[in-house]
């Protein structure tokens, strides 16, 4: 009997060394908008350095997130990528795992684009008017601030706005899974549903609900989930010219030569003018590493230099190319500081 439990325990152990010695390249979970970005700095990492390409999966930030806070060791990722920061909650699961010391990397700034098919008119959209199509429940348009909420009853923009065409509300977006979901809701929902006077209110008597009328997206028909796949949203916008998409810039970017930018509040979703803060649908990006699998997963540190040198993230670097709108030098130098020394993040 202890010979057989002794055996068991052997082919344990050994099955554990033969798959850890099988984990000789990083796994990369997380955000479709960081994942473009991701990708390059692997295939350069993967051709200028000893060490294999990285593993990349597009999961979507909270997704990325649930498997990276999921525990260490060779089963799970060793980063995940983020178009938002890591939430509170998100932290305390990690810490509650295992995951103690996390190396949060901010890489740069994206703009979310609500785009169309250059075959059709350019949107000029409001916060307030994005809020109003995609809402779940709207201020009662009979009495907008009498406190009193509805059923979004908007089918089409000309009934959000008048100055808007008479076409039917069709918007593809990511699902709630998604940081750029995240993002949207906070940037653009919000920002129209606070106008809003006793919503706004709301947000220092209620947080909670005030939270949920601007964050609710409606699920009735006008808005469409399509996943954590930007590039499926483009084919989709291609062969709809009614529609409109929510992704990334970098993905405007990339078909630009099928599709347009909608303004918001006026402005246009440009390089130049994410850059300075003045397109109002724009949000940090980051990717958040556990420090517990560098020197024992090989190449991670070695990574994160590639990822943080200036020839990738830099004024002129290789992610600029791929709609990376690059953070101040002093920003960058910092993270670049954080990424050499391993400096876990404090919550």
């Amino acid at each position: 009997m202890k010979r057989m439990l002794f055996g068991s325990a052997l082919a344990l152990v050994l099955g554990a060394q033969a798959q850890a010695a099988s984990r000789d390249a990083i796994h990369i979970v997380g955000s479709s908008t960081v994942y473009p970005f991701a990708t390059v700095v692997a295939e350069h990492f993967g051709r200028a350095t000893r060490f294999k390409t990285p593993r990349i999966e597009s999961t979507g930030s909270g997704g990325g997130m649930k498997l990276f806070c999921a525990g260490v060791g060779v089963n799970h990722p060793d980063i995940t990528n983020a178009s938002r920061r890591i939430k509170k909650s998100e932290f305390a699961k990690c810490q509650a795992n295992g995951v103690k010391e996390i190396v949060e990397i901010k890489i740069g700034y994206d703009g979310i684009a609500i785009a169309n098919s250059r075959k059709a008119p350019r949107f000029d959209l409001s916060r307030k008017d994005l809020f109003l199509a995609l809402a779940r429940q709207v201020p009662d348009p009979a009495a907008p601030e009498s406190g009193k909420l509805v059923p979004n009853p908007y089918r089409t923009w000309k009934q959000v706005n008048p100055s808007l065409p008479d076409v039917r509300i069709e918007v593809l977006g990511p699902p709630p899974t998604s940081g750029t979901r995240d993002a949207f809701a906070e940037l653009a929902m919000e920002g129209g549903c606070k106008q809003f006077a006793w919503i706004k209110a709301l947000k220092h008597q209620n947080k909670k609900r005030y939270k949920a009328i601007c964050h609710a997206i409606r699920e009735d028909g006008p808005y469409i989930e399509a996943g954590e796949n930007d590039n499926l949203i483009v084919k989709k916008l291609v062969a709809n010219p009614r529609a409109l998409g929510i992704f990334g810039y970098s993905y405007l970017e990339q078909n630009a030569d099928q599709l347009q930018g909608s303004l918001v509040d006026g402005v246009a979703p440009e390089f130049e003018l994410i850059a300075d803060g003045s397109y109002p649908v724009s949000r940090p990006l980051f990717f958040y590493v556990k420090k517990a699998h560098v020197g024992r997963i090989p190449g991670i540190r070695e990574y994160l230099a590639e990822f943080t040198s200036e020839k990738a993230w830099g004024d002129d670097g290789y992610l600029v190319d791929k709609g990376l709108i690059p953070m101040p030098e002093e920003e960058r130098r910092a993270f670049a500081k954080a990424a050499r020394e391993l400096t876990p993040l404090a919550l």
